[in-house]
């Protein structure tokens, strides 16, 4: 009986550190999807942004900062973009890097905005979340490195990819 409770303690021990593990945000880096606009990305280079927390409060509404710095995540169809029908970019709500072009905005029926495809590749990184104790990627801007949503493989052609963002983490103009 003894063994059992200290393969128990053990096991349960390796799994607590592993999920510690996963937890940790790894950066995939910049999104390799062949694209049409991939002549877009090899010309140009973005520069990173580093602010202080401090600096961001400063910059962003409350709600915003919490989508975009603390990873939040707004309730569906309550975003002001989830059911916008006009022609126009979505940018960055931190930094105003353009992300995402109307002409790829799909109704996937979540409540949220979902493109097929951003503007520029390098505009966004990926990262594997493990938040919810299974893999997601999560999408992050790659200026600011604001929390934007995350992207599915259950989207339509011609990518299948669904970016599903945060209404709060963008701007449209």
């Amino acid at each position: 009986m003894k063994s059992i409770a200290i393969l128990f303690i053990v096991g349960v021990s390796i799994f607590v550190t592993g999920g510690w593990i996963w937890l940790k945000r790894q950066p995939i880096g910049p999104i390799p999807h062949p694209s049409p606009r991939e002549e877009m990305d090899k010309d140009s280079a973005i520069e990173k942004w580093s602010l202080t927390d401090s600096e961001w409060k400063e910059r962003l509404s409350d709600e915003v900062y919490y989508i975009l710095r603390e990873k939040g995540t707004e309730r569906a169809y309550s975003g002001s973009l989830w059911d916008n029908k006009e022609k126009g970019t979505y940018y960055c709500a931190g930094c105003d890097l353009p992300l995402f072009s109307s002409e790829t905005k799909f109704e996937s029926g979540t409540g949220w905005p979902s493109f097929w495809e951003p503007i520029a590749f390098n505009s966004l990184e990926e990262h594997e979340d493990w938040l919810l104790f299974y893999k997601r990627i999560e999408v992050t801007c790659f200026r600011c490195g604001g929390h934007l949503g995350h992207v599915f493989s259950d989207g339509p052609p011609p990518t299948g990819k669904r970016y599903c963002m945060n209404s709060l983490a963008l701007t449209f103009r």
